[in-house]
């Protein structure tokens, strides 16, 4: 296995009294996708926001990229953050500004002096890599969900993030589609050598992309392997996922 690009250990999180994650340990590596499977309320999502310091932990630690999480400050996190790509479930695009402004806006705010030749370049290679461009000066209201999840993707590379974290990817999406943004994923690990967490409920999606999958429930993991080896499994909680 290549190097470490994230490391959790024995993190807990709680929101109040209920539990969310509990001693809950995984690596992720360098060029890999990583796939965590588990029913709603098993802790997924928040396990990636607490990755990026959205949400914090309870106990544990994390590492991403050499750097603690749990203890870094606030320009640290930013440090952390400016090479961690986030896709939302829902894109999270604003929709007040067009696709172009939408892709421009966290590159000016992060490489303040970024010269426009440079910020044109990235953005019309940003939509190009999604298949895209056409849609540059259109607003996020003429575009499908589908187009509006890979306009979000192509916001989340504009940075040339070295890890992707995707909140449930192809969610919401018809069959065709999902495939599509699965692809998507496929295609920008292999282009750019990215190390990506996907959260998802779909199998195909997962079965597609992953090199791993981890199965969480009730915050624990409580499998992990190759799509293969899981949906072999003579485990019926295991099992169960593979078999809808």
């Amino acid at each position: 296995m290549s190097e470490k690009v994230a490391e959790i250990k024995g993190i807990y999180q709680s929101f109040g009294s209920q539990e969310v994650l509990k001693n809950l340990s995984l690596d992720l590596y360098k060029g890999e996708n990583l796939v965590v499977l588990g029913k709603s309320g098993t802790g997924k999502s928040v396990l990636i926001k607490c990755l990026v310091g959205l949400i914090g932990i309870d106990k544990g630690t994390m590492t991403i990229l050499g750097k603690s999480v749990e203890t870094a400050n606030e320009n640290e996190l930013m440090e952390i953050r400016k090479k961690v790509g986030f896709l939302f479930q829902s894109a999270a695009l604003y929709d007040s500004m067009s696709v172009r402004e939408n892709l421009e806006f966290p590159l000016k705010r992060i490489e303040t002096n970024i010269s426009k030749s440079d910020l044109e370049l990235r953005t019309v290679e940003a939509l190009e890599n999604v298949g895209l461009l056409d849609a540059i000066d259109k607003m996020p209201s003429q575009l499908s969900g589908g187009m509006r999840k890979r306009v979000g993707l192509a916001r989340t590379i504009v940075l040339n993030p070295e890890i992707i974290l995707y909140d449930e990817p192809t969610t919401g999406l018809d069959s065709i589609t999902s495939r599509e943004i699965s692809d998507l994923i496929l295609s920008l690990q292999q282009k750019y050598n990215t190390s990506s967490i996907i959260i998802t409920h779909d199998m195909p999606c997962a079965k597609h992309t992953a090199n791993r999958i981890i199965i969480l429930a009730e915050g624990k993991e409580i499998a992990e392997g190759s799509y293969e080896e899981l949906a072999n499994s003579t485990d019926s909680l295991i099992n169960s996922f593979f078999k809808q």
